[in-house]
């Protein structure tokens, strides 16, 4: 970090020793650098794997305050875009092009004021182009109507499996089912040889598997005594001396 604050502080002494001295009074380039770099932060665009930011920027100046870089202009704007540059490289933004800044002027603004534009373009405008540009290039096409769309809340996952004890079905609609004496259980067992939290019944995928939790008389699967295993359609769970069948719905 310590290295990037050498590198911003380089930057930001150059424009402050080149052009500072001149324009004291009015807007100074690093002030622009500033903000610009501000724009850029403020707009960013999140795709895929990238993050993507403007490499357009046209700033708005008052005429007194751009009659003051008449002498300079070329030079400022390079070093804006190089300095936007570096920003972007040490962020690791994506670009689309290497950053364009273009200076215009505007009769609203007073000596001192200044506002900044931005835009993700296609293309970059020729030098030539720009040159001859006394304001900046106006967009292709319209901006297209705006689509509105809001996350997709899912919809409750269906149920898939149930577990029917004394007649009484339950769904398993969870992704641990637990089954026990506690009233905090899933699917509470009234049953003194069950523990309070005996066994708890996972979907791992599209199967679904029962887990014994340390119960003191363990949890037995058509008779036989499991600490983990896969579950089947009709398959005959005991906890304690209570019974608890485990189905899946048929297929339609």
């Amino acid at each position: 970090m310590a290295v990037l604050r050498s590198i911003e502080s380089r930057i930001e002494d150059l424009f402050e020793g080149v052009f500072g001295r001149a324009f004291r009074s009015h807007v100074q380039p690093i002030e622009l650098a500033r903000k610009l770099v501000k724009e850029m932060d403020d707009h960013r665009s999140v795709s895929v794997s990238r993050v993507y930011v403007p490499n357009e920027y046209t700033v708005y100046l008052s005429p007194k305050d751009r009659g003051q870089f008449e002498g300079y202009e070329g030079s400022l704007r390079a070093e804006l875009g190089d300095y936007l540059s570096e920003h972007a490289r040490r962020e690791g933004y994506a670009l689309l092009t290497p950053p364009l800044v273009l200076l215009t002027t505007d009769d609203d603004l007073a000596v001192g004021e200044f506002g900044i534009a931005t835009r993700i373009a296609a293309e970059e405008a020729s030098a030539e182009d720009v040159a001859l540009l006394p304001e900046p290039p106006p967009a292709a096409d319209e901006p297209q109507h705006t689509m509105v769309y809001r996350a997709e809340v899912p919809d409750e996952e269906p149920v898939r499996a149930l577990l029917t004890m004394e007649g009484k079905s339950r769904p398993i609609a969870k992704p641990e089912f637990v089954l026990g004496r506690s009233r905090e259980a899933d699917l509470r067992v009234e049953d003194a040889n069950v523990s309070r939290k005996h066994a708890a019944i996972r979907r791992e995928g599209t199967a679904y598997w029962i887990a014994d939790l340390g119960s003191t008389n363990g949890t037995l699967v058509n008779g036989k005594r499991v600490s983990r295993q896969q579950l089947e359609d009709g398959d005959r769970i005991t906890v304690g001396a209570t019974e608890v069948v485990f189905e899946l719905p048929r297929e339609p």
